[in-house]
C-alpha cells in the first residue's frame, strides 16, 4: 500500500518543481536497469554529474519521450585551488544529456563561505536568467554558511547532509527555510553505510536502509532525500521507505540514540 501523498511526493521548496521525495544518486553508479526500475516506480529526480555512463543514455533516452515529467540536477564542483567555470559545465551537461535546460544546477562541494563567494552566485543567477536552468543552489558542508543563505533567500535549492548520525541541520537549517523556502534535498541518510552496521557496544537492532532513508522523509523540511544504490536490489530495499511510511515518535526516538552512538563511535568523522 503506497503511503499518503503528502510523505511520498511535494514540491521543491519555492522552484515549485513537482518532485518524489526518493530521488536516485549516480554516486555510485547504478546503472541503467536501476534507473529504469525508479522510473518504473515512480521517481523522477535524479542526480548526476557526467560519472555513470550508464545513468547518462538511460535518461538521455527517456528524455527524448517525457522531458518535462523529469527532474535532472547536476552541477559544477569546488576545485578548491580556483573556481571551475560554470557555464562552461553547464554546455558540457547539457551536450551530455541531450536536453535544452537543466532542472537544477547546484556549485558542488562548498566546505567553507570562501568557497562560494558572491560571484559565483551572480554567475549562477544569470544562468538561471538565460533560461538554461530552471533552478540554482550549492551542496554545502558548512551548516551555518547555508543556513545563513536560506534566511536570506540567496539560492533556490541547498544540498545537505542529514541523517540520524548528523542532525546539526535541525538546529542550523532548517529554522531559517520558513521566510524563502529554498528546496531541501539531502544525502548520506546511512551516513555512507554507518548507520547500518552495530557500533561499539550497543546491544540492540541494528536500523535497516528503509529506517534510515524513512528517518529522513519524516523531516517535512527534506523536500528530496537521495538515495545511492548500486543495483537494482538496493533500490528495491531503499523503495521500501516510501511504501512504509513515515517513523512513528518511537521509531524516531530509537534512530536518533542509534545514530548518536554511531556518531561517537566515529566522532573523527564529522
Amino acid at each position: 500500500m503506497i503511503s499518503p501523498p503528502d510523505f511520498t511526493r511535494t514540491l521543491l521548496g519555492k522552484t515549485g518543481i513537482p518532485v518524489c521525495r526518493l530521488g536516485l544518486s549516480a554516486t555510485y553508479r547504478p546503472g541503467q536497469r536501476t534507473v529504469h526500475q525508479a522510473l518504473d516506480q515512480g521517481l523522477n529526480f535524479f542526480f548526476a554529474y557526467g560519472i555513470d555512463g550508464q545513468m547518462i543514455r538511460a535518461l538521455r533516452e527517456v528524455f527524448a519521450r517525457r522531458r518535462e515529467q523529469l527532474v535532472l540536477a547536476t552541477g559544477a564542483y569546488n576545485l578548491l585551488l580556483g573556481h571551475p567555470d560554470l557555464r562552461r559545465t553547464l554546455e558540457k551537461r547539457l551536450r551530455q544529456f541531450c536536453t535544452d535546460y537543466i532542472d537544477v544546477f547546484l556549485f558542488l562541494g562548498v566546505t567553507r563561505e570562501t568557497h562560494f563567494p558572491p560571484r559565483l552566485r551572480e554567475e549562477l543567477y544569470r544562468l538561471r536568467e538565460e533560461g538554461k536552468v530552471r533552478a540554482v543552489g550549492m551542496s554545502c558542508h558548512d551548516r551555518r554558511f547555508a543556513g545563513r543563505l536560506a534566511a536570506e533567500g540567496s539560492l533556490d535549492v541547498l544540498m545537505i547532509r542529514y541523517n540520524a548520525a548528523h542532525r546539526g541541520a535541525e538546529q542550523e537549517i532548517f529554522p531559517h527555510l520558513a521566510a524563502h523556502n529554498p528546496g531541501v534535498v539531502s544525502y548520506t541518510a546511512t551516513r555512507w553505510r554507518a548507520l547500518l552496521r552495530r557500533p561499539r557496544g550497543w546491544e540492540g537492532q541494528v536500523p535497516t536502509a528503509s529506517q534510515c532513508y524513512r528517518f529522513v522523509l519524516s523531516n517535512p523540511h527534506v523536500h528530496v532525500c537521495l538515495s545511492a544504490p548500486s543495483n537494482p536490489a538496493q533500490l528495491a530495499e531503499n523503495l521500501e521507505a516510501l511504501r512504509q511510511g513515515p517513523l512513528s515518535a518511537e521509531e524516531i526516538e530509537f534512530m536518533r540514540r542509534f545514530g548518536d552512538a554511531v556518531h561517537r563511535e566515529q566522532r573523527w568523522f564529522m
